[in-house]
């Protein structure tokens, strides 16, 4: 295969007639109708003037709608580029700047997130078999060069906030994603006959690559707009095999669960089910796998490798709490002379190799020379080591990243917001940990002198401009921060120095 599609089209041709999708709203497509709504959504972007090599801003929420948008790009080799409903608007415009976007669609039919983007875009809503979308069709767009190579042409370009604050768009390409997509199913043996529940966002590299395995395994997929309990714990004593997710979405299932007086999942349709987007407390661990009665497997990926790097595949009851061994494809090394390493453990760098790399940032050759080795491997910024068993553990990171709910943030982003208010001088952000293994953003702030900013007023003013999950959920307002002789912030330090202050909630 040279393209992702091409797995839609071998999914219809074997199992036309079969379940392919149930959809948030419980309406049901098969692989031939999931076939003719990539088709029709083709040829909706034809008509608008979308060429290959094109941008097209996907702002999503799971949908069979979404996922025909996703298979009609790959189709006439335009560049499907999915983004968060859940991204504010001037997070959303940021992004349609930098990608050039010659098209943006709203999957309006999911609810209130993509609609509100759709009218103020003034986007045209267009009916189609998988759904009612909006369509956006934007002047000015260069389409990219059109490789033959599937290890050339680009398929998706999903965006992860930089460093810097500013977007940064990995460009993954169809070979990258057909590897993914293999690696996926064979971790999961996904067959024809499992039906998985997709709540996580194909937004997201985790839920892009769990669809695409679905696709090449040509089962069936249950979508969620949006993570309800209830929903999940009704299908999972219905029909669900297969369940990936985020810490926080297996622990809400747990206290829902308790509520309804169930103790224990009872059904025995489940066989798989997973964790992933976040650090796996490993007391936590023992406890979902007392409720599920099967092994919690653990895994590690990023964006920039097209998700899946390692993962386990233990026995219930195995107390390893690492994040695996390679996936398919993939290769994993150390380096230990990067900055944060402890060679005498043989803690470094991890740095990833294998056919899933992404060609890079979108226009950012500066960025992608940053993110690579000279001999083409990719920079994690995160800090681990292989036990003698050769299963790789995370141990830190070299980056300050912060993942809440399985969905990545960067501090400098938030801190590039809170700087442009005018009364604030100093911004720092850093990600406080939670109970289930999550994190949370947590900001200090120095201000003008009398100006009176509170914390209240500082939250008020992010609520437009920055998404929910990046939203801190305390603001320190404090007279100085403690800073080196050079007068960098000190931010390892900052939750212990003002522990007093988040004390007093």
């Amino acid at each position: 295969m040279k393209r992702i599609h091409q797995m839609l089209n071998a999914a219809a041709r074997a199992r036309g007639s079969e379940l392919g999708i149930i959809d948030h709203d419980d309406r049901s497509y098969d692989w031939a109708a999931i076939k003719a709504g990539a088709e029709a959504a083709r040829d909706a972007l034809i008509a608008r003037g979308v060429q290959p090599g094109d941008r097209v801003v996907i702002v999503l929420e799971n949908s069979a709608a979404m996922v025909a948008f996703l298979y009609a790009c790959s189709m006439m080799d335009a560049i499907a580029c999915p983004v968060n409903a859940r991204l504010t608007d001037p997070e959303i415009d940021r992004i349609l700047r930098h990608s050039e976007a010659a098209a943006a669609v709203m999957t309006v039919a999911t609810g209130p997130a993509p609609r509100q983007h759709a009218e103020r875009m003034g986007a045209e809503e267009v009916p189609l078999p998988t759904g009612t979308v909006a369509i956006l069709c934007r002047d000015g767009a260069t389409p990219e060069p059109v490789h033959e190579s599937p290890e050339h042409q680009i398929a998706i370009l999903l965006y992860t906030s930089g460093t810097t604050g500013m977007p940064k768009g990995a460009m993954l390409s169809h070979a990258a994603m057909l590897n993914s997509a293999a690696a996926s199913e064979d971790l999961r043996d996904l067959v024809a006959e499992d039906v998985t529940y997709l709540a996580l966002p194909m937004s997201h590299i985790f839920g892009l690559a769990t669809i695409l395995a679905i696709t090449r395994s040509k089962g069936a997929v249950r979508l969620e707009a949006r993570f309800d309990v209830a929903r999940l714990f009704e299908a999972l004593r219905t029909d669900i095999t297969v369940l990936p997710a985020v810490p926080q979405m297996h622990a809400q299932l747990f206290h829902y669960a308790r509520k309804q007086g169930v103790e224990r999942y009872e059904a025995g349709i489940l066989r798989y089910t997973s964790s992933g987007g976040a650090p796996l407390d490993p007391a936590w661990k023992r406890e979902a796998e007392d409720f599920y009665g099967v092994a919690l497997q653990n895994g590690y990926g990023l964006t920039e490798s097209s998700s899946g790097v390692c993962a386990t595949k233990n026995e219930l009851g195995d107390p390893d709490n690492s994040v695996g061994v390679p996936m398919l494809g993939s290769e994993v090394r150390v380096n230990t002379t990067a900055p944060g390493s402890n060679p005498a453990e043989g803690i470094g760098e991890v740095e990833i190799g294998g056919p899933q790399l992404m060609l890079g940032y979108f226009r950012d050759p500066e960025a992608t020379a940053a993110a690579m080795t000279s001999d083409g491997w990719l920079r994690s910024g995160d800090l681990g080591r292989f036990d003698r068993h050769g299963r790789l553990h995370i141990v830190g990171r070299t980056k300050e990243l912060i993942i809440h709910s399985g969905f990545n943030i960067y501090p400098a982003e938030i801190e590039a917001v809170l700087t442009e208010h005018p009364d604030v001088i100093l911004a720092a952000v850093v990600g406080r940990r939670i109970e289930g293994g999550n994190e949370e953003v947590v900001a200090f702030v120095t201000t003008v002198p009398e100006s009176g900013l509170t914390e209240a007023a500082l939250k008020a003013y992010l609520h437009d401009l920055l998404a929910p999950y990046k939203r801190p959920v305390r603001i320190v307002v404090a007279d100085a921060l403690p800073a080196a002789p050079s007068g960098k912030i000190l931010k390892s330090g900052l939750l212990e120095y003002f522990a007093e202050e988040l004390e007093a909630d």
